[in-house]
């Protein structure tokens, strides 16, 4: 660790050199059981991250297990992913038919549906991790099974879209409040305020970008055209060029905008006495990009192994606390603990943030 994070309450201990031999053994057991092992792999992952990480000296304990992981796969498997095969091949009956109402009108309830499973999905993530998450033999949860929330990121997320998206930031920092509100670590509940205003001029940019770009260059190549015929194919070869740097730029921009809304919505995070706070910004979340880029290409893909290692890490290590933590009024949780894992999290393929 260096000196910058010296005095953090967050401490991230582990190397890569001492994660390689349990990532190089995954690898080799999820290939050889073509695949299945992988919820062990999570596991054996988590339980040395966290057992590397310390705050205020104590470490973090992963109690989570395998089985639980490919338990909610299953489960999704057989609730989700059967039903949803049902209906595409009911949908296309239909349009065969010529009932192209009703096909239209049965997709549309599953893409609802969907949408409501994704704010379930990243709910009930939060809460099995918390609720698998000890420290001080203390752990986190919820006896919030996450239904209502998951209504309530449907119209949120509907009202982020509705006018092309520019609600977007309300609706994103609206759904965190509501989802860390519904947790709790021990006796405490945790609180977020979380607000859109310092994230929107940000927001803009990334969403103002492409119109201009766009307007711009068909602006360009019928001006051109008007004033010296027919564009040559310089004058295409600079435009396709500028798309490109176009798509760059909102690439960055978007990396900007989610830089800042994560530093507003940690920030905004407090645990009875303790307040966090989120450090990364915009250039320190393209150095991790790009290592992560370098990384693959180097090892010809075999890197990708250490990517949840270097993200755990570069989350850790911007993770700050301050305020004080009552031990005293720290008691157990009695919250109910989920009995299965993040399946429907695992189908939807989102982080848990």
């Amino acid at each position: 660790m260096d000196d910058a994070h010296a005095d953090s309450a967050f401490r991230f201990d582990g190397t890569w050199r001492e994660f390689a031999p349990i990532a190089f053994t995954n690898l080799l057991l999820m290939i050889v059981t073509l695949g299945i092992y992988r919820f062990w792999a999570t596991t054996r992952e988590r339980r040395f991250l966290w057992s590397r990480t310390r705050f205020i000296g104590a470490p973090l304990e992963w109690t989570g297990t395998g089985l639980e992981l490919l338990i909610g796969f299953l489960l999704v498997l057989v609730l989700l992913g059967l039903p949803l095969f049902a209906i595409q091949f009911v949908a296309q009956g239909m349009m065969m038919r010529g009932e192209f109402g009703a096909a239209g009108l049965l997709m549309f309830v599953s893409y609802v549906a969907l949408l409501y499973l994704y704010g379930l999905a990243r709910y009930r993530t939060l809460r099995y991790r918390l609720s698998r998450t000890y420290w001080h033999g203390i752990r986190g949860g919820s006896d919030d099974k996450g239904w209502g929330y998951a209504l309530t990121a449907l119209w949120k997320t509907a009202v982020g879209a509705f006018v092309l998206g520019v609600f977007i930031p309300w609706s994103m920092t609206s759904l965190w409040n509501d989802r860390w509100g519904r947790l709790s670590f021990g006796s405490h509940r945790f609180e977020a305020d979380a607000s859109w205003r310092p994230i929107i001029g940000r927001f803009l940019l990334f969403y103002l970008l492409p119109i201009v770009g766009c307007v711009g260059g068909v602006a360009a190549v019928v001006g051109g055209a008007a004033a010296s015929g027919p564009p040559s194919p310089e004058a295409f070869g600079m435009l396709a060029l500028g798309f490109f740097a176009a798509y760059l730029a909102i690439g960055v921009i978007a990396i900007v905008y989610y830089a800042a809304f994560l530093r507003e919505a940690i920030g905004a995070l407090r645990l009875n006495a303790v307040g966090f706070a989120f450090t990364a910004r915009t250039l320190d979340w393209i150095k991790l990009l790009l290592g992560h880029i370098g990384l693959v290409i180097v090892t010809l893909g075999i890197g990708l192994i250490f990517i949840g290692y270097r993200n755990w890490a570069f989350f850790i290590r911007h993770l700050e606390a301050t305020g004080e933590v009552e031990l005293a009024t720290l008691t157990q949780s009695t919250t109910d603990a989920p009995r299965q894992g993040e399946g429907l999290l695992d189908a939807f393929d989102v982080g848990a943030f």
